[in-house]
């Protein structure tokens, strides 16, 4: 069958290159074409547009780059038309992709959204889209089931995919290896992970990095994003005493003591890598305002929002600088505080459906789309 992917993030382009690789174990004949990134490239997919491409931050950002977006839906449209694949697959990103599900409905091809889109947050109006245009929904997160159901939407839950990723997918390296190969001093090491989108980076590396005066005695690593060049991060961190890897978070992660975390796939990740970790988060001033009339819960990170409580402190806007995070920072370095961040993480481990997930959503969709075509 001929699958048509859109991801339009990193975490998109990982958790699609999974799926893609547990499709082609169940369907000899896959053929892919995609926007995403290398890792789905690498799986074989044809990669039409890379999602370093297509991010565009908050609701003046996107608004600037109006015209490119656009354009892009305008593309994406006309090369899903002249593929005309068996089944388009959504993975989040909904400002795109909730368009593309509308355009591919309205011409026949049916429409898989795996990640759903974080409608239950906000624009919970968006469901309409997905009653009419989706014609499967895969989440990954227990609470999308029951949000779903309460709009008449069936949606399956084959669990948490990276679940497979840092629980079956990595080869960690010692401590010693880890040190030696990226200069780093023989301290206790502090993870920086400031997103992945070159704004946000400048943005939330600008009071990270002032905290490290006040912890001599640890050293400080940036969690390089793989899409954006190293020489980005040195020129942000110049005359810091910091360090810089790449394509490494989840050894940083492992051989760290606690993690500066942007909000995001990052704070989960960085839970089931059993780190004790700050979310921050700061935005343009007025996207934020707008966000905060129109966003309807609690907690920003997906760490707290699966527990229903606040297991990792968040640091937002104006909570987000520097004398917070060193106070903040100093409290979970504390060994009491970090057995009750740990305990926590157990409690959201254990919500997230097991390993597996990918293949279970690949099972699911070969399913689907073999009872439609006997139907």
């Amino acid at each position: 069958m001929k699958y048509y992917i859109i991801a339009g993030e990193a975490s998109g382009d990982l958790h699609a290159s999974n799926l893609m690789r547990e499709l082609k174990t169940l369907d000899e004949q896959a053929s892919f074409r995609c926007w995403g990134g290398d890792l789905m490239q690498k799986e074989g997919a044809i990669l039409v547009r890379h999602y370093r491409d297509l991010a565009y931050m908050g609701f003046l950002e996107v608004v600037a780059h109006l015209p490119q977006i656009m354009g892009n839906l305008r593309f994406c449209e006309k090369d899903i038309r002249k593929f005309n694949p068996d089944v388009l697959i959504l993975v989040d990103y909904p400002g795109f992709n909730l368009r593309m599900a509308r355009f591919a409905a309205s011409i026949g091809i049916r429409v898989f959204y795996y990640i759903s889109p974080q409608l239950w947050a906000w624009k919970s109006s968006r469901v309409k889209t997905v009653k009419t245009s989706v014609d499967h929904m895969f989440v990954i997160l227990p609470f999308e089931q029951e949000f779903y159901r309460k709009y008449g939407v069936h949606a399956d839950f084959p669990g948490h995919p990276l679940l497979d990723v840092i629980y079956e997918g990595m080869r960690l390296k010692d401590r010693g290896s880890f040190l030696k190969e990226n200069g780093l001093e023989d301290k206790p090491l502090v993870a920086l992970l400031p997103g992945s989108r070159k704004m946000e980076i400048k943005n939330m590396l600008a009071v990270m990095l002032k905290v490290i005066p006040s912890f001599p005695e640890y050293q400080f690593v940036i969690a390089a994003a793989p899409s954006v060049p190293k020489d980005y991060y040195h020129s942000l961190a110049s005359n810091t005493r910091v360090g810089i890897v790449s394509g490494q978070t989840y050894d940083l992660l492992f051989h760290s003591e606690a993690a500066l975390v942007t909000s995001g796939t990052a704070t989960l990740e960085t839970a089931l890598m059993n780190v004790p970790q700050l979310v921050c988060y700061k935005g343009n001033f007025l996207s934020y305002a707008i966000a905060r009339r129109i966003v309807k819960v609690g907690f920003i990170s997906l760490v707290n929002l699966i527990a229903g409580r606040g297991i990792i402190k968040e640091l937002i806007q104006k909570e987000f600088n520097s004398s917070s995070l060193v106070t903040e920072l100093k409290l979970i370095l504390r060994p009491e505080r970090q057995k009750e961040i740990r305990e926590g993480y157990l409690s959201v481990k254990e919500m997230l459906g097991g390993r597996g997930a990918s293949a279970r959503a690949a099972e699911k969709m070969i399913q689907y789309l073999k009872e439609k075509s006997v139907n």
